[in-house]
């Protein structure tokens, strides 16, 4: 064979890094040994796999036909690595959640996979939908969990649980009380909402998609917490998931409101590359999810005991 796991380890680095410098650092290896190894891999094969753009290398046509099977194969090879030294309960993995599956299902179920291998390794990052879907797209997630649409063509998407937004307000708003809330009077309350590419904005956007120009938009938001704090403080009216909500309803600091005509359904759903391999880490991984909902019809009804 004329190429080693090793350069395929620092090819796939430089892809995801686009720097041979940041590469050298994730792989602990000096930036001279990482330069001349991609090098020479191109070299052996006379092919080049990456554009120089200045310091940055952009991987090209060929760089990207060779990523989906050099990661696959370096999964693969990692698997078998632990296998032979007896570490079959060890597992690496790099999640990718959307926030508010990231704060109140993702955190819980991450906890609940590393009790039982406590051996394992998994990073969590809590992004957008847009921001996740881009990093599955670079394989520089193993799986992601979202609360918003993708359509990227390069990507598995998997149905995961219902999940709804409910628009809430303050108990001191003069709509709280109100049993029906007409769209005219959504249209003169300030709102405040998620930011652009995140699902929960994207469900809220396509609910109003008549009415765009007529929303006053106060204030934009990356957090769901923060969102909720505003909305308490009297800044307006907002939009975010039940699940986000279900402990401010039940102690009172926030009131849903009755909008019957506004379809703010979605589902959750697990991403993950169409060349990805999946490991058995992946695979228990998302068997823990799918217990976790089995039998709940809504997000927010999902059972969330805490974590001994």
């Amino acid at each position: 064979m004329k190429f080693s796991l090793r350069q395929l380890e620092i090819f796939v680095a430089i892809s995801r890094t686009e720097s041979v410098s940041r590469a050298s650092e994730e792989l602990s290896l000096s930036q001279s040994a990482t330069s001349s190894s991609l090098g020479e891999f191109e070299r052996q094969f006379d092919l080049q796999l990456f554009d120089r753009i200045g310091k940055s290398l952009r991987i090209n046509e060929t760089g990207r036909m060779l990523l989906p099977r050099a990661v696959e194969l370096l999964d693969r090879a990692k698997e078998i690595e632990s296998s032979l030294q007896g570490s079959t309960g060890f597992i690496r993995m790099k999640i990718g959640a959307t926030l508010t599956v990231g704060n109140y299902l993702a955190t819980i179920l991450v906890a609940r996979f590393l009790q039982e291998h406590p051996e394992s390794r998994i990073q969590l990052q809590v992004q957008n939908t847009s921001t996740i879907v881009q990093q599955i797209a670079n394989h520089e997630l193993d799986l992601g969990l979202i609360e918003g649409d993708c359509h990227h063509p390069d990507i598995e998407v998997q149905p995961w649980i219902a999940d709804e937004l409910v628009v809430f307000c303050s108990p001191n708003h003069p709509l709280a009380k109100q049993k029906r809330i007409t769209m005219e009077q959504l249209l003169l309350e300030p709102w405040i909402l998620r930011e652009k590419g995140s699902g929960t904005r994207e469900t809220f956007d396509r609910a109003f998609h008549n009415h765009h120009a007529e929303l006053n938009i106060r204030l934009e938001l990356e957090h769901t917490e923060a969102i909720k704090r505003a909305v308490e403080s009297g800044l307006g009216i907002g939009c975010i998931s039940r699940l986000a909500l279900r402990d401010a309803f039940r102690r009172g600091s926030l009131v849903p409101l009755a909008t019957a005509n506004l379809d703010l359904s979605r589902y959750f759903y697990f991403l993950w590359h169409k060349q990805k391999y999946q490991t058995n880490g992946m695979r228990e991984f998302l068997t823990l999810c799918k217990n976790l909902t089995a039998g709940v019809e809504r997000s927010d009804l999902v059972n969330l005991p805490d974590i001994a």
